[in-house]
């Protein structure tokens, strides 16, 4: 009874949890689209380059593909809980800044309920909205002054979208698992722009000045799908092989300008259904070596083109809030990683039971920026599973710890490049809570 007390706490805070998190975003990136992707990664495969489809194992929730659920185990309770720290540089053409935040990268739990049926349950993100940067450019000389004329033009944008999901996979045959996540989807999106123009050194109220605020509010679902194939090759090779197809829809949230003027302007234009998501299909397998060696590879392919965003446009003599579908890239992303144990059996020697991680991860742009490409995204990843033993734990659990250096390369020569040191640390809890005992 405590245990089942202790899971429906659980349940109950993570969004309270979730909802504390720092905004999982420092990049300028963020003002376009619904910000920055979330690599949805939990921390026992991002030390892997983030590869997840043909992962199979009753010891870690596998989010990416929900067949893995039915890969648990009767007698375990999983819970993982990840954090980010995020060290970045950001680089244009004549000036740099540095950026730093910690954010809340998972919270996730699993079980089984019956035989060859497993549960997950938990919150991730799924996009980051955070910036702040201005820039400033002379227009002129006033007229009778002749002094300069110059604005200052500042952006921020704040928000992004979590997703809170319960999913379920199932071993209907000997070999054939599939699943489903069904997610609840929701957040803010938040922008604004502020131009002040100034004469000199003061500024001036002979120039229309303009603040834009962009808002919406977004609740939706999603719905993630997928199956899984093991292969026993031999007596000491496993290959597995899995898909995965995500829902592309209409979000059906309203975007609304809210414009203002030095002059006394006003302006509200409402920009109706006015976000969307992509149909997206995975395919990935691994290989798994005398329980030493694990081999991955993932490939993606999402379909952004034609999904809509909000676009504002000016004319010769006003602003319209349009909804536009030419805005996104259709994305693909390839993911390769390994791990290696030396001899997780071996308890008297506790480096040969610690897992090593390697990875690399690499994306196309999803978003268009002023008409050109956006960013091109690698990942380079190493990590460690570090298996927690004591007289009361057992080694299935784990602290997971890896560090990944994100590039985010720009297209065009007049963009950001960014780059990201990020440390990643979480734990895997995987112990027998559900055990039995005799005593005779």
């Amino acid at each position: 009874m405590r245990k089942i007390i202790i899971i429906i706490a659980m349940f109950v805070l993570l969004p309270v949890s979730l909802a504390a998190q720092t905004n999982g975003s420092n990049s300028s990136y963020s003002r376009y689209g619904i910000g920055t992707l979330d690599e949805q990664s939990q921390t026992f495969n991002r030390g892997m380059g983030g590869v997840a489809l043909g992962l199979r194992s009753g010891k870690c929730i596998n989010i990416q593909n929900p067949a893995s659920y039915s890969a648990i185990d009767s007698l375990s309770f999983l819970f993982d809980i990840g954090m980010s720290m995020q060290f970045g540089h950001l680089a244009g053409e004549n000036s740099s800044v540095n950026v730093r935040n910690t954010s809340l990268s998972n919270v996730n739990a699993g079980f089984q309920v019956m035989k060859g049926l497993g549960m997950s349950f938990g919150f991730t993100p799924y996009s980051s909205i955070g910036y702040s940067f201005y820039n400033e450019g002379r227009v002129g000389s006033g007229y009778t002054t002749s002094k300069p004329i110059t604005t200052t033009t500042s952006y921020t944008g704040s928000g992004g979208l979590r997703q809170a999901y319960i999913g379920a996979g199932w071993n209907p045959f000997s070999n054939l698992s599939i699943g489903a996540n069904v997610s609840y989807l929701w957040g803010s999106y938040e922008h604004a722009m502020s131009q002040i123009f100034y004469e000199g050194s003061s500024s001036s109220t002979s120039y229309n000045s303009q603040n834009n605020t962009y808002l919406a509010d977004i609740h939706s679902y999603k719905l993630d799908l997928g199956i899984q194939y093991p292969i026993r090759l031999n007596k000491s090779d496993y290959l597995t092989l899995g898909a995965t197809y995500s829902l592309g829809h209409n979000l059906g949230g309203d975007a609304t300008l809210y414009r203002y003027t030095s002059a006394g302007d006003s302006l509200t234009s409402t920009a109706k259904d006015a976000f969307s998501i992509p149909n997206t299909f995975g395919g990935g397998l691994s290989w798994t070596h005398d329980n030493q060696w694990v081999v991955a590879a993932d490939v993606t392919y999402e379909k952004w083109g034609g999904c809509k965003l909000p676009i504002a446009e000016t004319t010769a003599s006003s602003i319209n809030y349009n909804v536009r579908d030419d805005q996104y890239s259709n994305r693909t992303r390839y993911k390769f990683g390994l791990e290696y144990t030396p001899n997780q059996q071996n308890r008297n020697k506790y480096l040969q039971t610690v897992k090593y991680r390697l990875g690399f991860n690499y994306s196309t742009p999803y978003v268009k920026v002023n008409g050109a490409e956006g960013p091109t995204e690698y990942r380079v990843t190493a990590g460690l599973g570090l298996p927690l033993q004591s007289r009361k734990l057992t080694g299935r659990s784990f602290v997971n710890i890896s560090a990944e250096w994100l590039l985010r390369k720009a297209s065009a020569s007049n963009l950001i490049d960014e780059n990201y040191l990020m440390l990643n640390i979480g734990v895997t809890f995987n112990e027998r809570w559900f055990l039995k005992w005799k005593i005779e």
